[in-house]
C-alpha cells in the first residue's frame, strides 16, 4: 500500500496526528517501537491522565515558560476546548477539577488511550511496530524513513512525534532528536522539566513520605535577588529532597541551575496573616504552659515536621511553653511562613515529567510544524522545544502540534492529488 505520511511515535502527537491524518484522506502508518502505542500516556497525571487545562489560548501560550508564542497558531486552530470536544465526541466523559485540569470522568489513563486507538483504527491507519533508525534521504529529498532491520519505509511526508528523553522506560529514549539532526536541525541542550528536585540538609529525608497539602511556596533566586514563581497546592518531601505538583511545575522555571542557586520558601499557614499566626501561636503556648515546646506544636504541625521546625527555631525542645518569649514566638511564626529549604538540583532527566529543549523551534514553520530543513518533514510534541507546566498544558501541545501537522499533511496530499488528476 502506497503511504503518504509515516508518523514515528505512537504517543498522544503521534496518535491524534496519525488519526487526524487518516480520517481526511491521507494513507497513513503508525510506527511505534513498543508493543503498544500510548504507553506513556498510560503513567500520566498518577495513572488518570490530565489530557488539557480547560482555559483560553493566553492562560495556554503563558503556561509554555519556553518559546510559548511559538505555540500561537497551533493552540489557535485546536485550542483546549477543541481537545476537550474531540475526546467528549468520541464516547470519552471528562470532568474538570481544581486548577482547571480535565481530567476522564472514570480516572483512567487507559481510557484516553483506548480512545485514541478505537480512533486510529477506525480511520484506517497502518499500525506498525518497528523502530526508525535513520530519515531516508536520497539528493536532499526525504524519501521515508529505514528501520532497525534495514529496510525502508516509503513516503514522501514523515511526522516525528517520539518523544524527549524522560520517562525512557516508556520508549521515550531520546530517538528523535538524532533523527532530526541527519536533516539539519539544532537540538536544544536538553535538561529534565517538571522533576523533583535534591535538597541541601537532611530536613528532607528527616520528614521522608510527609506530603502537605494547601501550603503555599515561592521560589527565590539567590543570584538574581527576585523571587521567580509561586504556587498554591501539594509538596511532598522524600529522601533526596522534594517531589509534588507544585515543586515539579517550579521546577521549570529554574533555569541554569547551579547548587545553592535556588531556594524554595513555604508557607506552612497561607491561610494565616502573620498578625494572626502569631496569635493562634500565643492561644495554643497558653494552652500547654506547663508542657515542653516540643511538645505543644500537635495542633499546629504534622508529626514528622515537629522536629525539624523545633530544631530549625531556636528553641530549645524541652523549653517550657509559658516561659517561651515574644521574639522567640515571632521568629516561629517568620520560620513557619518562610520554611526556607536550599536547592542543589534536579533529579535525573530520566525522572522528568517533560524533557526541555529538543528541536529548535526557529528551524520549524509554527503554523504546519514542517521542517525548514529539509521539506515533507514535521515535528510534534515533546520532541520540540517547548515545555510547560503541570496542568494538562503538555498534552495539549502534542494535542495540538499533531493536528496542525496532520492538517498541513492532508492538504498537501489533497493538493498533489488535484494536480495528478489536472
Amino acid at each position: 500500500m502506497k503511504t503518504d505520511l509515516i508518523v514515528v511515535g505512537g504517543g498522544p502527537a503521534g496518535l491524534m496526528a496519525a488519526g487526524y491524518a487518516a480520517e481526511h484522506g491521507c494513507r497513513v502508518c503508525l510506527l511505534e517501537k513498543n508493543e503498544r502505542p500510548g504507553k506513556k500516556l498510560l503513567i500520566t497525571g498518577k495513572g488518570r491522565c490530565n489530557v488539557t487545562n480547560a482555559c483560553d489560548v493566553e492562560t495556554l501560550i503563558a503556561s509554555v515558560p519556553a518559546n510559548g508564542r511559538f505555540l500561537y497558531g497551533a493552540f489557535s486552530s485546536f485550542s483546549s476546548a477543541d481537545t476537550m470536544a474531540f475526546f467528549e465526541n468520541h464516547g470519552l466523559k471528562l470532568k474538570v477539577e481544581r486548577g482547571n485540569r480535565v481530567f476522564p470522568q472514570s480516572d483512567r489513563a487507559s481510557d484516553v488511550v483506548e480512545t485514541l486507538l478505537r480512533y486510529v483504527k477506525k480511520n484506517g491507519v497502518q499500525l506498525r511496530k518497528g523502530r526508525a533508525s535513520a530519515l531516508w534521504i536520497e539528493n536532499g529529498e526525504l524519501k521515508g524513513v529505514r528501520l532497525e532491520d534495514g529496510s525502508n519505509l516509503a513516503a514522501q511526508r514523515v511526522l516525528l512525534a517520539c518523544g524527549g528523553a524522560s520517562y525512557p522506560g516508556t520508549g521515550s529514549t531520546g530517538d528523535g532528536y538524532a533523527l532530526a539532526k541527519e536533516a539539519g536541525h539544532t537540538i536544544m541542550p536538553l535538561r529534565p522539566s517538571l522533576v523533583p528536585l535534591v535538597v541541601q540538609g537532611t530536613e528532607c529525608r528527616d520528614m521522608m513520605g510527609l506530603s502537605l497539602r494547601n501550603i503555599a511556596i515561592s521560589v527565590w533566586d539567590t543570584l538574581k535577588k527576585k523571587e521567580i514563581y509561586k504556587d498554591f497546592g501539594e509538596l511532598l518531601f522524600t529522601h533526596f529532597g522534594l517531589s509534588g505538583p507544585v515543586i515539579l511545575s517550579a521546577s521549570s522555571h529554574m533555569r541554569d541551575m547551579e547548587p545553592g542557586r535556588y531556594e524554595i520558601r513555604v508557607d506552612l499557614k497561607p491561610a494565616l496573616r502573620p498578625e494572626q499566626l502569631d496569635a493562634r501561636l500565643q492561644r495554643d503556648f497558653d494552652k500547654n504552659q506547663n508542657r515542653d515546646f516540643i511538645n505543644s506544636l500537635g495542633e499546629l504541625l504534622p508529626r514528622k515536621m515537629i522536629p525539624v521546625v523545633v530544631a530549625q527555631s531556636g528553641i530549645p525542645a524541652t523549653a517550657k511553653c509559658n516561659g517561651i518569649t515574644r521574639e522567640q514566638r515571632r521568629n516561629l511564626g517568620f520560620l513557619l511562613k518562610n520554611f526556607t529549604l536550599t536547592v542543589n538540583g534536579f533529579r535525573p532527566i530520566e525522572e522528568a515529567i517533560v524533557t526541555s529543549g529538543g528541536v529548535c523551534v526557529k528551524e520549524v514553520y509554527p503554523k504546519t510544524m514542517e521542517s525548514r530543513k529539509l521539506p515533507g518533514l514535521y515535528f510534534a510534541g515533546e520532541i520540540l522545544d517547548v515545555d510547560a507546566y503541570t496542568g494538562g498544558f503538555n498534552l495539549q501541545i502534542a494535542f495540538a502540534t499533531g493536528r496542525a501537522a496532520a492538517l498541513a499533511v492532508s492538504q498537501w496530499v489533497e493538493s498533489a492529488e488535484k494536480e495528478e488528476i489536472l
